[in-house]
């Protein structure tokens, strides 16, 4: 009876077992934890987020290229002008009606500007590495959260059995009570008694039944999909959590986690760019050189001529008045209020605090990995005791129910024994699933893929 009663438990963790408890399992997809993970992957909103944040980084990073280019531009001026103005055949001061255009193409390029565009494109090159770096950080805080709901509902499908269990064994008993109640070898306290283990059970599976349909929500949610869209989970087999500790200590895990992490190579990443922006802002200490280029011409026409000679045409007109230039022009910052070292100050300060950030991020990451390490020892020291504790609970509810069939245990006894075993079977849920949630810690701070 014990093999039997142990092998039904351990069966009952691999039900596949539906939110919508109207709906069949056949209508249901079954959703793998990897299936989960690339669902999130593909559909959430979040990292559809940080994905965009890196476009326009890219975007930027290309734009500070392209200002290393000479600009070209060009320019049209129409004018018409009524009374007296310059003949601008005879120039001579006429009364007439007159239209002048002029035209113009500039073009103008940056020598030297204190090696701040260079710097500019070096800063927007880290920024968008962080950026893509986020979009990774954001995969991997999902990952967890994704691993955390999955084993979260397998936990709360347990409970469930377990519970629908209890209030199997609960009816049971009340309907043994009523009978020997009618043959007068039982009191109204007997059946009472027995009353209340049941609503104590149909409350416990209610409760249980309202955790499962909420950690189907928070999966579901994470995966982005519609709340009437039903799914289940494919449990793991319970073999998988005796093989689940890690033998990495916690220096190693944390040593690894540094060179994988993407919180830690996106805090790096942020400091370089701030180190970045000191160079981009004191470019502006540094004298700027530009060389430019133009071209020039114009046309005109009196609408009411009475000069001495005809109006030229206009191709006679733009060459003639073709002109040409080229320059260069040198500034040089003599004082600018202290906006130039004030913005250099910023950005030293800047950068004092996201090396802190970062050293921050890698003290976070050694207190949760070295935490991290304590909860695994500590889930596994009670996944056996509870083990032990549940399997020495059946034992005594089975003796205890053997002599209660025969009327040698009363029924407050009987209640007794039957709450101690179905608290211990509670116990081994809770540590079944927390010993599996620490060891997928440790394998994702150790970079591994999670899986069952």
């Amino acid at each position: 009876m014990k093999m039997f009663t142990q092998t039904k438990f351990f069966a009952g963790s691999v039900i596949l077992v539906a939110l919508g408890f109207s709906q069949t399992l056949k209508a249901q997809e079954v959703i793998t934890i990897q299936q989960a993970v690339d669902n999130t992957l593909k559909n959430n909103l979040t990292i559809k987020q940080a994905q965009f944040s890196a476009a326009i980084t890219d975007e930027n990073l290309r734009q500070s290229k392209y200002a290393l280019y000479p600009n070209l531009t060009a320019s049209i001026n129409p004018n018409l002008t009524f009374g007296r103005g310059l003949d601008q055949t005879t120039f001579q001061v006429t009364n007439q009606t007159s239209l002048y255009t002029s035209g113009n193409l500039t073009t103008n390029v940056d020598l030297f500007q204190g090696f701040s565009k260079i710097n500019q494109i070096r800063q927007n090159k880290l920024l968008l590495a962080a950026d893509q770096t986020n979009v990774e950080k954001v995969k991997n805080d999902l990952i967890l959260n994704v691993v955390t709901a999955y084993l979260q509902v397998l936990y709360n499908t347990d409970l469930e059995r377990a519970s629908k269990e209890q209030l199997d064994i609960a009816n049971k008993t009340l309907t043994r009570e009523n009978a020997l109640l009618d043959a007068g070898n039982k009191t109204l306290a007997d059946v009472s008694q027995a009353k209340s283990q049941v609503a104590t059970a149909e409350l416990n599976l209610t409760n249980a039944q309202n955790a499962l349909s909420i950690s189907y929500l928070t999966l579901g949610q994470l995966m982005e999909m519609q709340p009437n869209q039903k799914f289940v989970v494919q449990a793991p087999l319970i073999d998988n959590v005796k093989a689940v500790p890690s033998t990495a200590s916690a220096d190693e895990i944390y040593n690894n986690a540094l060179n994988i992490f993407p919180d830690i190579k996106l805090a790096s990443l942020r400091t370089q760019a701030d180190k970045q922006a000191i160079a981009v802002a004191k470019g502006a200490y540094y004298p700027s050189l530009s060389f430019g280029a133009g071209l020039n011409t114009s046309y005109s026409y009196q609408f009411n001529y009475a000069g001495a000679f005809p109006q030229s045409s206009f191709a006679d007109q733009i060459n003639q008045r073709l002109g040409q230039s080229v320059g260069m022009s040198l500034q040089i910052p003599i004082f600018n209020g202290f906006t130039a070292r004030s913005t250099v100050r910023r950005a030293k300060i800047t950068y004092q605090n996201s090396l802190t950030t970062e050293q921050l991020a890698k003290n976070n990451l050694n207190k949760v990995i070295f935490q991290a390490t304590t909860d695994l020892k500590a889930a596994q020291s009670r996944y056996g005791s509870t083990q032990n504790a549940f399997d020495a609970q059946k034992d005594a509810f089975y003796v205890v129910e053997q002599r209660y069939n025969v009327g040698l245990v009363n029924s407050l006894d009987f209640s007794t024994a039957q709450t101690n075993r179905n608290k211990a079977e509670i116990d081994f849920i809770q540590a079944k699933y927390d010993l599996l949630f620490r060891a997928k810690v440790i394998d994702y701070y150790l970079g591994k893929q999670i899986t069952f």
